[in-house]
């Protein structure tokens, strides 16, 4: 009997290993391929559980949370949705996340470890944290006034505090509510159908990752390297450019929009935008140094995220002449984001310094305890001190007698540059109208923000179309919203 027992016993022993060794299997062995079923949705379930972390602007959430009462639980809400969207992007049960919502969905979704008081007891529970929250560095009022000053034109806004590269505001026209994207059911998919099928492309990001001939606005660029290469010394002295400006090795002419351009100083170039003389100190510059410069400034940087990535701006460095010529204008290869020319900007407006832009400026928990702040951020010079200066004159001019007089606001210096850019088959296409610039009080020692618009594919007539008439109406709303009163 007792014999029997024991084999009873030894086939219980037996079976109970099996039984921890098929358990073993499953949570180590083959988790990965259970959790990755799509007919598991425990993680969905698990994620939707619990309340999304909030994103704030001005210390006041743009996002929430909306209790379904389904499976997948709270659903994410937007205010203010499409006026919002380039900062935040989307946070979809069905599509998942992007822009803001996916560089920092780790902290929002509670999944971070950092938001765990006690990790080894975390581990041991399985208990899910609260979502912490992200504090951006947006200025409310100046992305409402970018918002509402593109209107229903297509188009983008960057705005940047020179002295630190925090962003002020990124706005882009058209735009959508991502609050529609939220759920899960037939409304959603619906939504995200249109979204993709329009041919205006609201859901793109056009202030960081859409790039445009600068046209004009490149000018800045060109300015800082004849001036850093000693090209030019006096920016009052005839700079022996013809008009027409013959492109170097070819017969194709270049012109100016106006009159005034044959050997006009640099001062009034720059006010007046004159094409062939900024042309000419592209070709007297050199590719070599043009690239230089232009990569100081953050053209060709592939690696910029703030925290979501950019696209590249760039500046082609295997031209000939006659094609720097044009590069030289922001015109062949030359591409930028908005974001990239308010970085043009700033830089001018802070001695030369190219600051890293960021959006973030802290994390925290529900409760509002810090976890990390955005700290110093690198910098680089992209062109001397003194040429910053002179850079500053000359931008300070061309609002105050040049192209740039719409962008003038009383009681403080406003610098700005205009900038009408062609493209399309032979320029066939309707230009985009840029401005780039930045402002400050006359009480105060240094510029608060630098700004770069875009409106592309404008209803006025081609004639009409222009960076000073469109584009730096709206820059001056900007920048009025930062200075304040």
């Amino acid at each position: 009997m007792t014999r029997h027992i024991r084999y009873a016993a030894f086939l219980c022993a037996l079976l109970l290993a099996a039984l921890v060794v098929n358990a073993a299997r499953v949570q180590l062995v083959q988790a990965p391929e259970y959790a990755g079923n799509p007919a598991n949705r425990r993680p969905d379930i698990a994620r939707y559980q619990q309340p999304r972390g909030n994103i704030l602007v001005g210390g006041e959430p743009v996002t929430g949370s909306r209790d379904t009462g389904q499976h997948l639980r709270y659903e994410r809400t937007y205010a203010q949705g499409p006026m919002y969207a380039p900062v935040t992007g989307f946070a979809s049960q069905v599509y998942g996340t992007s822009l803001l919502e996916h560089a920092e969905d780790r902290l929002l979704s509670g999944a971070d470890p950092v938001l765990a008081p006690l990790p080894l007891w975390h581990d041991v529970t399985g208990a899910p944290n609260p979502g912490g929250d992200v504090v951006t560095t947006i200025n409310g009022a100046a992305q409402r006034a970018a918002f509402e000053g593109l209107g229903k034109r297509k188009g983008a806004v960057a705005a940047i505090e020179p002295s630190t590269g925090r962003i002020l505001a990124l706005a882009s026209t058209p735009s959508y509510d991502p609050a529609r994207l939220s759920g899960n059911g037939a409304d959603a998919a619906a939504t995200w159908s249109l979204l993709n099928g329009d041919p205006d492309r609201p859901m793109l990001n056009r202030a960081v990752r859409q790039t445009y001939p600068p046209g004009s606005t490149f000018k800045v660029v060109t300015a800082a390297a004849a001036l850093d290469a000693g090209v030019l010394r006096d920016l009052d002295a005839p700079t022996r450019s013809p008009d027409p400006y013959t492109l170097p090795g070819t017969r194709t002419k270049l012109t100016n929009e106006g009159e005034g351009c044959r050997d006009a100083s640099l001062r009034d170039a720059f006010e007046w935008s004159c094409n062939t003389v900024f042309a000419k100190l592209g070709v007297d510059v050199g590719v070599a140094r043009m690239a230089a410069t232009a990569g100081a400034f953050g053209f060709n940087d592939k690696g910029l995220r703030i925290p979501f990535a950019a696209a590249p701006s760039t500046f082609d460095t295997t031209v000939d002449r006659a094609q720097l010529a044009l590069s030289s204008i922001g015109q062949y290869n030359t591409r930028a984001t908005p974001l990239q020319m308010a970085m043009v900007a700033a830089a001018v407006a802070d001695g030369g310094l190219v600051r890293t832009p960021y959006l973030v400026e802290r994390t925290q928990r529900a409760g509002g305890a810090l976890l990390a702040t955005a700290g110093s951020r690198p910098s680089r010079e992209a062109m001397r001190p003194a040429t910053a200066r002179r850079l500053k004159e000359l931008m300070a001019g061309v609002v105050e007698h040049g192209t740039g007089a719409n962008a003038a606001i009383p009681g403080a210096v406003v610098g700005g540059k205009t900038g009408t850019a062609q493209h399309g088959l032979g320029n066939s296409g309707r230009p985009y109208a840029w401005f780039i610039s930045w402002a400050q009080r006359t009480s105060e020692l240094q510029p608060k923000v630098a700004v770069a618009v875009v409106v592309e594919g404008s209803a006025a007539r081609r004639e009409d179309i222009s960076g000073g008439g469109l584009a730096a109406p709206i820059a001056r709303a900007v920048m009025a919203a930062v200075l304040g009163p």
